[in-house]
């Protein structure tokens, strides 16, 4: 029996481990902001989103650099900035890293482009047909929802079914 496991060997362990609940507590801080964000989203735009998020980790390190600082006056210590390792992390990409995403990124919209040149272009019928079949169908699905919906949906798919797939599935390995 083939495990859902074996099927995403496109991604690395740290994914695998999310979705399949190994760390329960990862897991559950990353399910949950995502969704959070998500439905956010629904209620605010996403300027409105942003400009929160960022409000709050502001508000956040402000805090703690004031605690930290009225910490360290009534101890009299010398402990410095809080974020001090953080300040002088370096944080840039290379000149390889910026090669090697963007030549990435080119296959794909180059693919991408070559197919649908091919899909719209009719270079085979058959295949034209079943894409315009697949884009009509999409018209009804985007009628019933729209597209930060479907991206709910398919978040909480992602976090449940491979637990329940490997829970319930008729043939185990041991």
């Amino acid at each position: 029996m083939i495990r859902l496991e074996n099927l995403l060997f496109a991604f690395h362990s740290p994914a695998i481990d999310l979705l399949y609940w190994r760390d329960i507590k990862q897991t559950g801080i990353m399910f949950g902001s995502i969704l959070l964000l998500l439905f956010s989203l629904t209620q605010f735009s996403v300027v409105s989103v942003i400009a929160y998020l960022a409000l709050a980790a502001l508000s956040a390190t402000i805090s703690f650099r004031i605690y930290k600082s009225v910490l360290q006056a009534v101890q009299k210590t010398d402990e410095g900035h809080p974020f001090k390792n953080y300040l002088e992390m370096e944080m840039s990409l290379s000149q390889e890293q910026i090669q090697k995403y963007t030549d990435c990124l080119q296959s794909y919209v180059n693919s991408t482009v070559k197919e649908l040149r091919r899909l719209f272009l009719v270079q085979d019928l058959v295949d034209s047909l079943k894409f315009a079949v697949l884009m009509w169908l999409l018209t009804y699905v985007g009628a019933l929802f729209n597209g930060l919906t479907l991206l709910i949906m398919a978040v909480v798919s992602m976090f449940t079914l491979p637990v329940v797939y490997d829970k319930y599935q008729v043939c185990k390995k041991v």
